[in-house]
């Protein structure tokens, strides 16, 4: 009888190790991994995932290299809009999971399988954004998630391994970490309260680095060009040499707390020195450059494109309105950021840059203006107020205001 094709995401740890030996060993069907590499992972690391992908059973191994797509797709629209979940969270698994999920669609339809599986939780938002990919454009693929399933825990998960003559580190297995260009996810028995920390050795970024440091940052056209004035090729190397110069300090640890798609809340620790920095950077460099209308709406579009991207919706056609009007508003954003980076914490020190509104020439706030006189000021706050005043008579009254 002719084994059942299916292509599962697989990332090597321990739910889709799990996925592997169940398709194989209790649905006897033919397995096909794909690691989807979103910065994640060293040469030596894939190919060990690789090999461990074979141990367990897998007919072929597929890795794809998707940090480039993952940027110039996701990553740059993010910081075009200075996305942060609930002003907090860089998004940096959900991102993740859609360029991941959308990888693994190619490779169903080049080996022209017709199930596709991954690991994801029945709890979780990832079972939502995979499907969903999957839905819309493998409308006919079977989608089988185990985990998902069987309602496992990850004690019983370790245990199945086990018996087949898997074992796995029981203290790694014990966090699920996901890690990324974009940032690192970390979860844990800590995240499932409402209260409590993640120990230190959770982190997958030891804190080594104390001493103050300053550094700049520096943007063309929204864009993180270079890092203390050596310029980069490409924003992917620029963001990689800022993690490792800042990771080292703690910065960019904490812990979202939000809500999931499927309606329960939800806690999450994350790891994304890079990501803050680059956002909390840009969005200095734009309140400098661009128009209070600009920011405006800009804020009211990046709420919109962080939730629906958070939610799956990548795919629906007005991420692709939202992201013309983003890059349409990067023109002007260029320039280099100052940052001091301290233990835990940073300091934006100010912005340099040629399309800087604040010039001197046109005024300094608070002090003196070279554009306008105080006759010009008295009639422009006339006309300014002129509809509050006359709501004001109308709705009060002179007489309305003797009697008070």
């Amino acid at each position: 009888m002719t084994q059942k094709k299916v292509i599962l995401g697989f990332s090597g740890g321990l739910d889709t190790s799990f996925c592997v030996k169940y398709l194989t060993e209790d649905r006897g069907m033919e397995v096909h991994s794909v690691l989807v590499d979103t910065g994640g992972f060293s040469d030596l690391e894939l190919k060990q995932i690789e090999e461990r992908a074979y141990h367990l059973g897998v007919k072929s191994h597929t890795t794809v290299r998707a940090v480039q797509s993952y940027y110039e797709r996701i990553i740059k629209f993010l910081v075009f809009g200075n996305v942060l979940k609930n002003q907090t969270y860089p998004l940096s698994v959900s991102a993740e999971r859609l360029i991941q999920a959308l990888e693994i669609v190619k490779v169903a339809k080049e080996k022209n399988a017709h199930i596709v599986s991954h690991g994801s939780t029945g709890a979780g938002n990832d079972q939502v954004r995979f499907d969903l990919i999957f839905n819309v454009l493998l409308p006919d693929a079977e989608i089988i998630t185990p985990i998902r399933d069987l309602k496992l825990s990850r004690d019983e998960e370790i245990a199945y391994l086990k018996k087949h003559g898997v074992e796995m580190d029981a203290k790694k297995a014990a966090y699920s970490i996901n890690k990324g260009l974009w940032g690192t996810s970390v979860g844990g028995r800590e995240t499932l309260k409402s209260l409590g920390k993640l120990p230190d050795e959770a982190w997958p970024t030891p804190v080594t680095k104390s001493e103050v440091e300053t550094i700049t940052l520096g943007f063309k056209r929204g864009e993180l060009v270079n890092v203390n004035g050596v310029h980069f090729d490409h924003p992917v190397e620029a963001i990689r040499k800022l993690s490792a110069i800042a990771a080292p300090y703690g910065i960019g640890r904490d812990i979202h707390v939000g809500d999931t798609i499927i309606g329960i809340k939800g806690r999450v620790g994350f790891e994304a020195a890079a990501p803050i920095l680059i956002i909390k950077a840009h969005h200095l460099l734009e309140k400098h450059v661009l128009t209070k209308s600009q920011q405006n709406l800009k804020e009211q579009l990046a709420q919109f494109y962080g939730n629906a991207l958070h939610e799956g919706l990548i795919l629906d056609p007005v991420m692709n309105n939202i992201e013309s009007f983003f890059e349409s508003s990067q023109a002007q954003v260029t320039g280099t950021v100052s940052i001091e980076l301290l233990p835990y914490r940073f300091v934006m020190l100010g912005i340099e840059s040629e399309f800087d509104l604040m010039s001197s020439k046109f005024g300094a706030y608070g002090e003196m203006n070279s554009g306008w006189s105080g006759e010009d000021v008295r009639g422009f706050t006339k006309i300014f107020g002129n509809q509050l005043k006359i709501f004001y008579n109308i709705s009060h009254g002179e007489s309305k205001e003797c009697k008070k």
